[in-house]
């Protein structure tokens, strides 16, 4: 702009009217918006990864990560031996119609024996199906990343052993 202005240059202005003056005012708003819209969208993105990081990489997420991996192991554990319960069970029963070593045909079992040999098979069935859920369920979670409560060297305080990285799912009929 011309630092000297004269009577002229308000003529100027006042024949074009106060719309001019208010499209440059709009139009400035508009732009200033845009940048101010595009900046806080920037900015909000980086916050909600940000955001994201600290719910699955915090303390608070390892904390309840490692606690699931540990309750998930015991539980595995205890289905294991429940199985192996089972299995001894079903043991006894074929045991008590041995005759000289020679297993006896189901047929000459007593009804309640052979409706509990068939109820702990059952029980055994689905306690295996039961444990290779879980056992699936650990393996996919422990195959994501950033586990390191499963690494040798990088426990929390006070663990001793890391968790097993797989466990084999059962694969028996």
């Amino acid at each position: 702009m011309n630092p000297r202005q004269d009577w002229n240059d308000y003529d100027r202005a006042a024949t074009k009217g106060p719309l001019a003056l208010l499209l440059k005012i709009v139009v400035l708003f508009a732009i200033a918006a845009v940048l101010f819209g595009g900046m806080g969208y920037l900015f909000g993105w980086c916050g909600e990864a940000a955001q994201v990081t600290q719910e699955e990489f915090g303390p608070r997420a390892e904390l309840k990560k490692y606690e699931w991996f540990k309750d998930a192991s015991a539980q595995l554990d205890a289905k294991r031996a429940n199985i192996s319960a089972g299995v001894v069970r079903l043991k006894s029963l074929k045991d008590a119609y041995t005759r000289d070593g020679e297993p006896l045909p189901r047929s000459q079992w007593a009804r309640t024996d052979l409706e509990t040999y068939n109820q702990v098979q059952a029980e055994i069935a689905g306690m295996k199906a039961s444990y290779n859920d879980l056992a699936a369920q650990y393996n996919a979670d422990m195959k994501k990343f950033n586990y390191r409560f499963a690494n040798r060297g990088e426990l929390p305080e006070g663990a001793t052993d890391p968790l097993p990285r797989e466990y084999k799912p059962y694969i028996e009929q």
